[in-house]
């Protein structure tokens, strides 16, 4: 019995280590995801940054990704070789050489093309290059006769720097403003002074070189906060009103005076509120469809 017990095999006893978990499936999916977070980085930086720039700045963020040869000299999208028109209608209008818009336009006062200036006050039937340079020629005209280019101008150059023309979405505007020691009207009053009066001989002059309707606005500077009785809205609109007498005085139709309105102190055109440059008044030779 002792033989037998001890030829008996030995009881081994193997131990099995076991690494919880399941084996590597891949890690793609980190991958894609990645991508994605990045996307959405780039996504949100963009919308801050159109938030946040202005145009001329987003102008030159695209203009450094651009060639360093460009071939067109107008960034933006639409037909032809990297050309076109810009999305802001803002910017179109000066691209294509049609005229400005106002600095802060309103939503009944949006950019629209071309002003339509025409000897008869209609408008022009053709749209293309005789058209424009039609048009250009008359504005040309007008200026020349305001600024005195000609050397036929009766108006001295004293008066003429109280003049500045621009062309706008409404038409071509002549505005006449305030400078220190020569104002237009007397005082805190509607009472012109010879200086407004011998501008309107010249505005009434330039004015029958076209038929088209004129609009009349007036503009004044803010008053002190401190004053009980604000005048503002009532001094703008008889200052408006009394330009609009004198153009008439001048044998101008009264039938082509479209609208005549004050806005007090709410468009400046300086910063200040209180400077007077604020001072002015604007004359429209309104486009035809005005």
């Amino acid at each position: 019995m002792s033989a037998q017990g001890n030829s008996a095999a030995p009881v081994i006893i193997k131990k099995k280590k076991v690494i919880a978990g399941d084996g590597h499936h891949g890690g793609a999916w980190k991958v894609a995801y990645a991508d994605f977070v990045t996307a959405m980085m780039a996504f949100f930086l963009l919308m801050w940054l159109l938030n946040a720039t202005t145009e001329k700045q987003r102008k030159g963020i695209a203009d450094y990704f651009s060639p360093t040869i460009p071939i067109n000299r107008i960034s933006g999208g639409g037909d032809g070789n990297f050309g076109g028109d810009s999305v802001f209608s803002e910017e179109t209008l000066p691209q294509n050489g049609t005229g400005a818009s106002n600095r802060n336009p309103t939503e009944s006062r949006q950019a629209r093309g071309e002003m339509g200036l025409t000897d008869d006050g209609g408008q022009p039937q053709d749209s293309g290059t005789q058209g424009d340079d039609g048009q250009a020629e008359q504005f040309a005209r007008i200026e020349d006769a305001l600024m005195g280019h000609g050397g036929e101008s009766t108006v001295s150059k004293e008066t003429r720097r109280h003049i500045v023309t621009r062309v706008t979405d409404e038409g071509l505007v002549i505005e006449l403003f305030d400078l220190e020691g020569a104002v237009l009207f007397e005082g805190q009053t509607s009472e012109p002074t010879p200086l407004l009066r011998e501008l309107a001989v010249l505005i009434a002059s330039v004015s029958k070189l076209v038929k088209n309707g004129i609009a009349i606005e007036g503009h004044v500077r803010a008053a002190p906060v401190v004053v009980a009785n604000y005048p503002v809205w009532d001094m703008s609109m008889a200052r408006a009103d009394h330009m609009r007498r004198l153009l008439e005085s001048q044998d101008l139709p009264v039938h082509r005076m479209n609208r005549v309105t004050g806005h007090g102190d709410r468009q400046p055109a300086l910063e200040n509120p209180l400077a007077i440059r604020n001072n002015r008044l604007e004359v429209i030779l309104l486009r035809s469809d005005q």
